[in-house]
């Protein structure tokens, strides 16, 4: 049976929505990508120059020609627009987070659920090669901890960055976990916008795990990692790299003269390749076909965004 080809629309031309955009037009025969609606006229411009695809100013000019819609805006807008879509009856990926506060994220979720539309939020580090290959390798983690850091972008700063860049890290580590947090504490500091551009936060969950999170929008380098000690393993997973390293320590009793560190084993894991943003854009047209269940629903981001912004309000308590 030939797949169904999805209408589909991007909302918002940023240096995100052209990457959505491209990638549509790149799964001819699953995917027809309608329209580009973005504010900007230059925007518009060059979307209707790279894609030769519709362009409109305003969404309500193309909700009645597609499916489903990638929404793809400053996180402000994402309840008011996301309301609109799943009101029209068309099925909604919205990038992380899903909105500015969990009540309106509940809104979304509710709606959705109601309507029987497709909800899926972009948390696209789910889809990262390196993160789908410990599926299987982490059983029972005891210490995680995350470093995400990257130079100022300039866009995205309208939240913390608790809510821009941690929150990816806050959904893989809930994702892995699988116990709910019990106790945050946290310090996040402004340098260059209104919130916080640098955060540490550590989570102690109902498990006995505990999570180490930093992220910062203010750093020279740029780094994605994640380390996990597990009762049998210790995993080192480089997202940029999409490279993960497991080590072990071997069974029995280290003779006396050995020394321990000879006692380790180094295991790098088979990563599946692809681009992480494709495979979240695929996973979303399956979704809507009806061949698989959404990878992330509006209840992870939910519990994700959750716990932004507990880490956010315990950085204020301090401010």
């Amino acid at each position: 049976m030939a797949l169904r080809e999805v209408r589909v629309a991007v909302v918002g031309a940023g240096s995100l929505g052209i990457h959505h955009a491209r990638i549509y037009r790149e799964l001819a025969g699953e995917a027809h990508l309608v329209a580009v609606v973005d504010v900007d006229a230059e925007a518009r411009r060059r979307c209707a120059e790279r894609f030769r695809v519709r362009v409109a100013a305003a969404m309500s000019e193309v909700l009645d020609d597609v499916d489903a819609v990638s929404l793809v805006t400053p996180t402000v807008l994402h309840h008011r627009m996301g309301l609109e879509i799943l009101r029209a009856g068309r099925h909604l990926l919205v990038e992380k987070p899903i909105t500015d506060s969990l009540e309106t994220a509940r809104r979304l979720v509710e709606l959705a659920n109601r309507s029987g539309r497709i909800l899926q939020v972009g948390h696209v580090e789910r889809f990262n090669g390196a993160v789908m290959a410990l599926s299987g390798v982490i059983s029972d983690p005891k210490f995680i901890e995350c470093h995400r850091l990257s130079p100022y972008p300039g866009r995205g700063c309208d939240v913390s960055v608790a809510h821009d860049l941690m929150i990816h890290d806050l959904d893989i580590v809930l994702k892995l976990v699988n116990r709910e947090p019990v106790s945050v504490d946290a310090v996040g500091i402004p340098i260059f916008s209104e919130t916080e551009d640098i955060v540490n936060a550590r989570i102690r969950f109902a498990s006995g795990c505990v999570a180490n999170l930093t992220a910062s929008r203010v750093s020279m380098d740029k780094m994605r990692k994640i380390r996990i000690f597990d009762v049998n393993a210790y995993v080192s997973t480089d997202y940029g790299e999409q490279q993960v390293l497991v080590y072990r320590r071997k069974p029995g009793e280290i003779p006396p003269d050995v020394n321990p560190m000879s006692w380790i084993t180094v295991e790098p894991l088979s990563v599946p390749q692809g681009e992480p943003l494709r495979l979240e854009l695929e996973s979303f047209l399956a979704a809507i076909r009806g061949e698989c269940p959404v990878q992330v629903t509006g209840e992870d981001a939910c519990r994700a965004l959750e716990l932004a912004e507990t880490i956010v309000a315990e950085c204020r308590k301090h401010r």
